[in-house]
């Protein structure tokens, strides 16, 4: 079985006692902040190696690294290959920083958007448009409301009952 199936097994598994999840979850995002402090640290620097090896570097057990992986990887500049890695694959944590920003207001984890590595790569402004941009890009807009008696949209000229309104 390939370690993100395992990964997913162990933390989506719906039949686990929502305790064990929990503290399961609550140690995954300890460990993941202090991953991305590092990487964030120095944001340029392509850190590479195989799984076991990136679990060796940053402290954690292989399930969570592949957690990380996981989590990172709609950021990365190229993919890893996620679904079949084992811990001998060779991965890449090179990252998109405006991507690896938005992905991180999308989910909503301010305890990683909001961390001082943040500073050092983007200015408040900057922050803050990302962060509004990511939001508006979840918006849905409607268009103002057309009723029967206003001009049609189409710029016929006729009523919109008369026009596109007529089903």
């Amino acid at each position: 079985m390939a370690l993100l199936e395992q990964w997913r097994d162990r933390a989506y598994n719906e039949k686990t006692d929502k305790g064990t999840l929990r503290k399961l979850w609550s140690d995954y995002f300890v460990k993941e902040k202090e991953i991305y402090e590092q990487l964030l640290a120095d944001p340029d620097v392509e850190v590479k190696g195989t799984v076991k090896e990136l679990a060796d570097k940053y402290g954690v057990d292989i399930m969570t690294m592949t957690g990380f992986l996981d989590g990172i990887d709609e950021s990365l500049v190229e993919p890893n290959p996620i679904e079949e890695m084992e811990e001998d694959t060779e991965v890449s944590l090179a990252f998109d920083n405006e991507k690896l920003f938005k992905n991180m207001v999308k989910a909503g984890a301010d305890w990683l958007y909001k961390l001082p590595q943040w500073e050092a790569i983007y200015d408040e402004e900057t922050r803050k448009r990302l962060e509004h941009e990511q939001k508006l890009s979840t918006t849905v807009i409607k268009g103002p409301k057309i009723y029967p008696n206003d001009p049609c949209p189409c710029g016929s000229g006729k009523k919109y009952k008369k026009c596109c309104g007529r089903k």
